[in-house]
């Protein structure tokens, strides 16, 4: 079983969806003991990162993630979802993040229109973070000319966890990998191919 964390943030029926769509068994949880067992983790997020962090504090969402990555289960945070695991954002920066990721949070660039709303082409970097020294298993079978839907204002600065870029005003960061701990900036659930090759991805890894 797969949990969705449902922290009362956004729709997130989306995430759901697609995650059945390559043969998961999903569970949206909004009550810790129904996470008890779960074989992965999807951290989602929509919104800004301070109400975020607030809403899956006080859901008791936050223990049952932090408890999922110190156990090593497999972890995937999406848009805000991967912004929390940081150590704090610009957006708000009185609100400390998960911390579980080192740096910070930053805003787009001021010569770009925020939010990037758009399809925007991926940038594999051919970093290895992999234990295993293997290649990322998060782009596993992604095209090098992966086109991904972004919605957001602000994006992790670059870390040696990071596995993908894309260009807006400058190199922004994508997608993280880390182990277990996987991360998205745009959306795989509204990515078309690209964002179910990753969630397949992720649905093999939970195993």
């Amino acid at each position: 079983m797969i949990a969705v964390l449902d922290y009362g943030i956004g729709n997130l029926r989306s995430a759901e969806k697609a995650l059945v769509h390559v043969g998961a068994d999903v569970r949206l949880v909004s009550e810790p003991s129904a996470a008890r067992g779960a074989a992965g983790m999807v951290l989602p997020g929509v919104g800004a990162f301070g109400a975020c962090v607030r809403a899956l504090r006080s859901s008791g969402l936050m223990e049952v993630a932090m408890g999922a990555l110190e156990t090593d289960t497999p972890f995937l945070g999406i848009c805000v979802g991967l912004q929390m695991l940081y150590e704090a954002s610009d957006e708000e920066p009185a609100e400390a993040g998960m911390g579980v990721l080192k740096g910070k949070v930053r805003s787009l660039s001021p010569g770009v229109k925020r939010p990037q709303m758009q399809w925007n082409l991926l940038h594999p970097t051919n970093a290895v973070p992999m234990a295993s020294g293997g290649a990322s298993a998060l782009l596993a079978g992604v095209a090098d000319d992966a086109w991904a839907y972004f919605v957001h204002s602000y994006a992790p600065e670059p870390t040696e966890d990071v596995v993908a870029t894309c260009d807006y005003g400058g190199s922004v960061v994508a997608a993280v990998e880390r182990g277990n701990l996987w991360g998205t900036q745009f959306h795989p659930e509204k990515s078309g191919r690209t964002g179910l090759a990753i969630l397949e991805n992720f649905v093999r890894r939970c195993g």
